[in-house]
């Protein structure tokens, strides 16, 4: 849908999941959106929210995603995983212990309509068997102390922004 800025458009839903499932959420990288050396022209991000749209915790945990904090798959796509417990992917989106919630994704500085090749694809399935779907799997798992890091970089870009 169109935002409120003329370049800007979003997609909005619900989500619950039990314990023992997770959602795998796909979407294309958009067009300017890819992070490189000059910098991104479109801001492309995905957020977890309260039934009030309240964000989660964002500093703490990893409840959202733009392109330049996503591992991109070789074939364009990101791939996450909305699950209670962390499936071992760098695309994990923490639920926070939350059962439901809205998923939120933020497409700005586009030129146009985004179109439905473009759009988020979302499929409930087992947590246990996420390495099954995701087929560049490898290429997304993540160790412990890989998502350390990650966490890291999240409180130390949060109070930069706080500080700046």
């Amino acid at each position: 849908t169109p935002g409120g800025l003329s370049t800007q458009f979003s997609s909005v839903g619900h989500y619950r999941i039990e314990p023992g499932q997770a959602l795998l959420i796909e979407v294309p990288v958009a067009p300017g959106a890819e992070p490189d050396a000059s910098g991104q022209r479109v801001y492309q991000g995905f957020q977890l929210g309260s039934l009030w749209y309240i964000s989660l915790d964002y500093v703490h945990h990893q409840t959202s995603l733009n392109t330049a904090q996503a591992q991109i798959d070789p074939d364009g796509m990101i791939r996450m995983v909305v699950a209670h417990d962390d499936p071992g992917i760098a695309n994990w989106i923490e639920t926070t212990g939350r059962r439901r919630g809205i998923l939120q994704f933020r497409w700005q500085r586009v030129d146009e309509p985004l179109g439905e090749r473009l759009a988020p694809t979302l499929t409930v399935i087992d947590a246990g068997d996420v390495a099954a779907h995701l087929p560049f799997y490898e290429h997304n798992r993540i160790d412990a102390a890989g998502w350390s890091a990650r966490i890291a970089a999240r409180q130390r870009g949060f109070a930069e922004r706080m500080l700046g």
